[in-house]
């Protein structure tokens, strides 16, 4: 410290800074504690840095750098001859030889006046000596002193590996740690995010009215449910992994690049960020209208396939197998080149973003070699710069490989939300209105005319009739006169757009669609029976049906004697769409379930036309017995469903041209007349 003070002028600014450590300025524990760290305190007293920030530190190292080289040059004249021969020429004569001969003394005793030009002229000699290159030699400088401490470098140097591969292994360990947690978290996230979404759109679209289903169709439906929520949940799943992950890569490299001192070619970094966003960008105008008609694709394709194997029995029957094949090949290779065109362009990014930082690291080794060869920066610095780019680089890969992902993602993600943003034709009504008792089974249909939605003519106009409970009403008339219609606006399936309908007294749209649907048994028109048993399917109304109930309810709808001849009876299996049963099994299932519910009101559409004349009698027959209090409506397309119904409603394009009981509609509507004796002659109707 003596020695290094002599070559400068600002003392106290270093020695501040500074403890001197005798053995009797300390405790003895503490200079035990010293003396094992510095092994030459026993020989001499040391200097020790003190505790100081890092601003006083940095400074510390601006004063002290060049006065310990000034030293440590005196102390290597073999390898610094130049230099020292440079410094001896403003050395007065007599004190020559002290230098030479590296005697301290010699040069304190050089005059003030003399020695500050002494060391101005050394401080110019170092700085254009070794330029750049003073921090390496001054590590070298503090390195030698440590060792005239009496400390053993190489145990040193190696535990300062082994203290920085600890740390280095711990930041492993909490890294692989941290990536599993975000990938478990993520595949959480994502997963809970897609049920959620499915559980919406599906609760969605069962409040869909005919005219949403119309719109959007159920092969895009189901498209939307299925493969758009799942191209969402993959984009979520890599989305967390990476939203945290390259964005600390990325910082980080960039503090680091902006920390050094040396940051001239930071405008490399900038080029490739520029040209990472340049591919990116052209990717995304190129695929993105590609990935909406990809989606659209998908849904032609199951569009196709539900067709063909719905219809299978139809094509076999008409020979038309190869025609299909074609029509499914057309849409399945129309969707192949659509995909193929898609992840060619986005197997473009690999190459291209792997060619730029190639290209980068190519450029900070051409620019960084001619700063070395400069000694304006060094090699090791060259080696940081391209590692912490690299960094930079692979931050922004990372992030432009969801851009992968993203577009169809973003298409996915607008035809869901299609769903979700679609207000349902019917709505709920506001304030809610109650049943009248005195009213309990009246449907009433006032002035009712209604058009389906986008039509131009009104498909029923006028419609007026009071079905009664204890009463049959049926419906007849020709194909496409409105018959199904109807009866589809009692549960609301449709909204009148004409008059009223009161059920119970109250009009439909003042009452919500569950409470409306309770009080009716609906048979359509196409018998659906679901996957499962006989019992699941006629309990499907209501969960507290009793086994009481449902063989009841079978034996009026005439399914008990095929029932019980099954070897497994009513815990016998239904294949979806009841495809393992007959149309008059599942027309009569279809029945048992709707009287299983013990509803107000029984609404048949069509529901007997795949009986045959005995079990239709014995169906009504038995029917009309146990429905005496309630309100039953019959289409029907055979005159010997309807003889014996208390009020036959005549419909002809929209409107009622007849309305009372089978001997007033023979004598006064031409219309009924003409139907009845195309399918029974005269004196079978009597």
């Amino acid at each position: 410290m003596e020695n290094l003070l002599v070559f400068t002028l600002e003392d106290d600014k270093i020695l501040e800074n500074y403890s001197l450590i005798t053995k009797k300025n300390i405790s003895e524990k503490d200079y035990e504690k010293y003396l094992k760290k510095y092994p030459n305190l026993e020989k001499e007293d040391i200097y020790v840095l003190n505790k100081i920030s890092k601003k006083k530190k940095e400074d510390l190292k601006n004063t002290i750098i060049k006065p310990l080289l000034a030293l440590n040059i005196l102390s290597n004249k073999e390898e610094n001859a130049m230099l020292i021969n440079g410094m001896i020429q403003i050395v007065p004569e007599e004190y020559r030889e002290g230098v030479l001969n590296l005697d301290i003394n010699s040069v304190k005793q050089i005059p003030e006046d003399k020695l500050v030009g002494f060391v101005d002229i050394a401080y110019s000699m170092i700085e254009n000596g070794f330029g750049t290159m003073l921090d390496q030699l001054a590590i070298s400088a503090t390195r030698h002193e440590y060792i005239e401490l009496g400390i053993n470098m190489d145990d040193y140097q190696t535990r300062y590996i082994f203290k920085v591969g600890a740390q280095m292994l711990g930041i492993a360990l909490v890294s692989m740690v941290s990536a599993i947690s975000i990938m478990l978290l993520s595949s959480r996230v994502a997963a809970r995010l897609s049920r959620n979404l499915r559980d919406k759109v599906f609760k969605k679209v069962l409040g869909f009215s005919s005219k949403e289903f119309r719109e959007f169709s159920t092969a895009s439906l189901i498209t939307r449910s299925t493969n758009d929520i799942q191209q969402i949940q993959m984009l979520i799943s890599m989305l967390f992994r990476v939203v945290v992950y390259a964005p600390i890569m990325g910082i980080g490299g960039f503090l680091r690049v902006l920390g050094n001192s040396n940051t001239s070619m930071a405008w490399i970094i900038g080029m490739a960020i520029l040209a990472i966003l340049a591919i990116v960008m052209t990717l995304f105008i190129v695929a993105m209208p590609k990935f909406k008609k990809l989606q659209d694709l998908i849904d032609r394709l199951n569009l196709v396939s539900r067709e063909i194997l719905t219809g299978l029995p139809v094509i076999r029957a008409f020979n038309t197998e190869k025609k299909e094949e074609g029509r499914f090949d057309t849409a399945n290779k129309d969707l192949m080149k659509t995909n193929i065109f898609v992840n060619t362009a986005m197997s473009v990014m690999m190459p291209a973003l792997m060619l730029v930082m190639n290209v980068i690291a190519i450029v900070i080794v051409w620019f960084g070699g001619k700063n070395v060869d400069a000694g304006v920066m060094q090699v090791g610095d060259m080696m940081a710069f391209i590692q912490y780019t690299m960094q930079i680089v692979m931050s922004f890969l990372m992030i432009s490989m969801i851009s992968i992902m993203l577009p169809r993602a973003s298409v996915s993600a607008n035809r869901i939300n299609e769903i979700l943003e679609t207000e349902p034709n019917i709505k709920e009504p506001e304030k809610e209105l109650e049943f009248k008792p005195e009213k309990t089974g009246y449907v009433e249909f006032k002035n009712v005319s209604f058009r389906y939605p986008d039509a131009d003519t009104e498909i029923l106009t006028d419609i007026n009739f009071v079905a009664k409970p204890g009463e049959t009403t049926a419906i007849i008339g020709s194909t496409g006169s409105g018959k199904s219609t109807v009866v589809n606006l009692i549960p609301r399936f449709y909204d009148v757009t004409g008059g009223e309908l009161l059920v119970d007294g109250v009009n439909v749209k003042d009452i919500s669609g569950k409470k409306l649907r309770e009080k009716i048994g609906f048979v359509p028109q196409k018998g659906m029976l679901f996957s499962g048993t006989i019992e699941s399917n006629i309990k499907y109304g209501r969960d507290d049906i009793t086994d009481e109930q449902m063989e009841w309810a079978a034996s009026i709808a005439q399914a008990d004697e095929f029932i019980l001849k099954k070897q497994d009876g009513y815990v016998s299996e239904i294949a979806q769409g009841g495809s393992n049963v007959s149309g008059g099994q599942k027309q009569r299932l279809s029945i048992a379930r709707a009287i299983a519910i013990n509803p107000e009101i029984l609404i048949f559409d069509d529901s007997f036309s795949a009986l045959d004349f005995k079990t239709d009698a014995k169906l009504r027959e038995e029917l009309a017995k146990n429905t005496e209090n309630k309100t039953v409506i019959i289409v029907a397309q055979r005159i010997s469903t309807v003889l014996n119904a208390e009020q036959i409603i005549v419909l002809e394009e929209g409107k009622i041209v007849g309305l009372g009981r089978h001997e007033e509609l023979m004598k006064n509507c031409e219309t009924y007349r003409q139907i009845a004796l195309s399918q029974l002659s005269e004196e079978e109707l009597g």
